[in-house]
């Protein structure tokens, strides 16, 4: 769903282009007229507004590009009509130097193009077949990045050394004096030029960085030395690290050596702070390193097409971990079948393979619990005064890829349930959508609008004290600190080499030190909030599990979010909008058999509230605890630790095939040693 100011913006960008074409217009016509003032003005503010957009809009020109309407092209232009114009305004052949002037153009665009063309190279010889980070890089000679305006910003670059014989020319053809044109194309060669020869630099001995072979090499030595024994492997798009980083601290506290395996480049700067090594390895063929390395398990938190490359390992062994449990059918993927264990939170998970026949046989499914839930806090067993708000989260799913108008609660019935809770004068409502809301249907995304416009209009109408002035400095103190953890110290000119070469090796305890500046960021951040005001939360942080703390009561969908939320067993309600019985919506969903179920219509929201003020009226406390266990596992032993025992037993799983494939291959005669007994080769 685009955003609010989607449409602003686009009426914006529109009036970009259509102004940009305007003043090329207004050059063509103050050229063929000839009129020198429209000429000087309608060129100034063509590249005026061309450089503009190279730093606020560079997605808008690249449109432009599409219909081989570029930057070179539309610069190209800019200066040939300003030479339509010198010749227009000096028919009489009184204008001399042209021939110097025009001859000076073509070798600026000419040193511009060698320089394109040196920048690819350049970029050519500092890509390496991986990328790392928290991993001792010595011996790939890594360096650092040449400016990106020569390196990286072609448009940029040719704009602003094109500033100088535009300028050069646009004098001339307001005194009719050559000396500013030729001094301008003078100043762009020399630009051009000396831009061209720094450049080069990088092409030293001195400079270059390892080639596709050595870099190769040093990857087997270095797997060599790590010896790698479990690792985590992620291939995915630039929305999903969070599924992910989820699992960061779990393959921290696992005992071997661990390792993340990506596969996009990108992904290496979304992994959050982690002390574990990260090898991003984008081509299959280089990913096979890793057959010959120590490593015996790979965790996987989410399938995707590229998984089925590292499948092929058979000296590795893979369980599948998910990034989430629910009762939809995608934590029942018939992909699952595919790895050698599948690892679930509980009973819950194991029952709902089976029940959905899709080839995963029983043994292979393993109960580790959920480590990441230990952040989220045990139900308060002191009810809300009569005066204190109730905090209620209501989290949302999205809508899905497959239409089901059951997947989200969002379209059918949110409006409803925020209309029922924000009625209530005592109730304080955080509202944490998916963002991914309304990227499907943007029926989703519209009616997401509307419940926020809900509650800021509820907001205005309420009021209350505020958190004095201390609480906020408290969280800006908090935040600059996370801040100074959290963001990249690179220079705006850093590449993917650089920044492997500063995060070579990672601070000692940083991983720690951005977890425990996290929760003193969130623990200010509500600590600066008004008790009475709601909140709409759509960013990042503070996190879901942050929300849960918070909240007294969970309003969601049929999701992941409300078997994490269960660890706590407080109470929660979940929306059936799937046109099912509540008998049948029981019975098809398992994780909602504890939870109230509210129909579109949100009737039930009073009660609701009546039963988390009252815990006398609570009659599925029992049902709560009864179903934490089935769908999370025991808490005894911690699932953390049963977690490092599924991963020690399947590595030794690893080792036990290792040890009989050692085993046949001694058993078997080499070809000479066959032909020596007289046996056929």
């Amino acid at each position: 769903m685009p955003s609010a100011g989607t449409a602003p913006r686009r009426a914006a960008q529109l009036a970009a282009l259509l102004a940009m074409l305007a003043f090329f217009a207004a050059q063509f016509v103050g050229a063929l007229l000839p009129q020198a003032a429209l000429l000087i003005v309608a060129s100034t503010a063509g590249l005026a507004l061309d450089l503009y957009l190279q730093h606020r809009d560079p997605g808008l020109l690249s449109l432009l590009g599409k219909i081989r309407f570029d930057v070179m092209v539309r610069q190209l232009l800019r200066d040939v009509l300003i030479l339509v114009g010198l010749l227009r305004l000096n028919s009489d052949n009184s204008l001399r130097g042209y021939t110097t002037v025009v001859s000076g153009l073509v070798l600026f665009y000419g040193a511009h193009l060698a320089c394109q063309a040196l920048a690819i190279v350049v970029k050519r010889t500092r890509t390496l077949p991986f990328v790392t980070r928290n991993v001792d890089t010595d011996g790939l000679h890594l360096t650092a990045a040449p400016p990106r305006l020569l390196y990286r910003q072609h448009g940029r670059r040719l704009l602003r050394f094109a500033c100088a014989p535009t300028t050069g020319l646009l004098l001339t053809v307001a005194t009719a004096d050559t000396v500013w044109a030729e001094t301008g194309v003078a100043a762009g060669v020399l630009l051009a030029v000396a831009g061209t020869v720094h450049l080069a630099g990088w092409l030293k001995p001195e400079k270059r960085i390892a080639d596709e072979k050595q870099a190769l090499e040093w990857l087997d030595r270095w797997l060599a030395d790590y010896k790698p024994t479990v690792g985590m492997y992620f291939s995915g798009g630039t929305t999903s690290a969070y599924q992910a980083n989820m699992w960061l601290s779990t393959l921290a506290e696992l005992d071997g050596r661990p390792v993340i395996v990506l596969r996009e480049r990108f992904m290496v700067q979304k992994i959050d702070a982690t002390d574990v090594p990260i090898v991003c390895i984008p081509k299959v063929v280089h990913l096979m390193a890793l057959e010959k390395s120590t490593l015996k398990i790979m965790l996987h938190p989410a399938n995707s097409g590229k998984t089925s490359q590292v499948l092929r390992m058979p000296s590795i062994k893979h369980a599948f971990t998910n990034h989430g449990e629910s009762d939809k059918l995608s934590s029942c993927n018939p992909y699952s079948k595919a790895y050698d264990e599948v690892w679930v939170a509980g009973p819950a998970a194991r029952e709902r393979y089976q029940l959905a026949d899709i080839g995963v046989e029983d043994k292979d499914v393993v109960e580790v619990g959920r480590p990441q839930l230990a952040p989220i806090l045990p139900c308060s067993t002191t009810p809300p005064g009569e005066d204190e708000y109730v905090t209620v989260l209501y989290a949302p799913t999205w809508e899905g890829w497959d239409g089901n108008p059951g997947n989200t609660s969002v379209m059918l019935a949110g409006e409803n349930i925020v209309r029922g809770l924000l009625a209530d004068p005592k109730v304080r409502l955080l509202y944490k959508p998916h963002p991914m809301t309304g990227s499907v249907d943007p029926r989703a995304g519209q009616a997401d609008e509307r419940i926020q416009a809900m509650i800021r209009e509820a907001n205005s109408r309420r009021g209350g004290p505020r958190p004095g002035p201390e609480a906020a400095a408290e969280l800006a103190r908090r935040a600059a600190e996370l801040q100074a953890l959290t963001t990249s110290s690179f220079r705006d000119s850093a590449d993917e080499i650089e920044r492997m070469l500063l995060q070579s090796t990672p601070e000692p305890g940083r991983a720690a030190g951005v977890a425990d500046a996290t929760a003193a960021w969130e623990t200010a951040y509500w600590a600066s909030l008004p008790e009475w005001e709601h909140q709409i939360i759509t960013d990042a942080r503070p996190s879901l599990f942050s929300c849960f703390n918070q909240a007294r009561l969970l309003v969601s969908d049929v999701s992941s979010v409300v078997s994490d939320y269960l660890i706590s067993e407080k109470p929660y309600a979940v929306a059936n909008t799937s046109g099912m019985t509540e008998d049948e919506f029981r019975a098809c969903f398992p994780t909602v058999s504890a939870a109230t179920i509210l129909t579109p219509d949100a009737s039930g929201i009073a009660d609701l509230l009546a039963a988390v003020r009252d815990p006398a009226r609570d009659e599925l406390a029992a049902a709560r605890s009864k179903l934490k266990v089935h769908l999370l596992g025991p808490s005894d032993p911690p699932s953390l630790v049963r977690f490092n025992r599924a991963a020690l037993a399947l590595a030794a799983e690893a080792d036990a095939r290792q040890a009989r494939m050692a085993e046949r291959a001694s058993a078997v005669p080499a070809p000479r040693e066959a032909v020596e007994a007289g046996q056929p080769g």
